[in-house]
């Protein structure tokens, strides 16, 4: 199982936004952090803010910041909310294949996922800011320096 970019990049803005304390930061910002596009980020940004998980603030000197605490931010429920579909197989979308009544690998992948989720459903955005310090090292360097 592979996890989409969107769910990555919605996993690293909360983490960032976590890793600054409730201090307004931009999209420029996260994308410099992490080496990636800010293109990409807008749209992640946009649906999380739609889902609630972070709030916006227009005009000069706005930003982003999360809408809930960490604690309040569950891992699994976040990834339910930003993937489109956890099928790992082709018969588990509805697709075509010979032994789909007899077959067990189904039934046995999806055990797996439900397994993935649950433990996932056991983590929240404040167990992934754990390690405060060397987060904010490694992605608010840039940000420290400017101040």
């Amino acid at each position: 199982m592979r996890l989409t970019t969107f769910s990555d990049y919605g996993f690293r803005v909360l983490i960032y936004l976590g890793a600054t304390s409730g201090e307004l930061a931009t999209i420029d910002e996260i994308s410099a952090a992490y080496g990636i596009s800010s293109n990409h980020l807008m749209k992640v940004v946009h649906r999380l803010g739609q889902l609630g998980y972070i709030e916006t603030v227009r005009g000069k000197g706005g930003g982003m910041r999360l809408a809930r605490a960490p604690a309040g931010i569950n891992v699994g429920e976040v990834l339910r909310a930003t993937e489109d579909s956890f099928e790992l197989v082709e018969c588990m979308d509805g697709g075509d294949c010979r032994i789909t009544r007899a077959c067990v690998l189904r039934h046995a992948l999806a055990d797996a996922r439900e397994a993935f989720l649950r433990v996932l459903d056991g983590y929240t955005l404040a167990q992934l800011l754990e390690p405060a310090r060397p987060l904010a090292r490694a992605l608010l360097a840039p940000r420290l320096r400017d101040t």
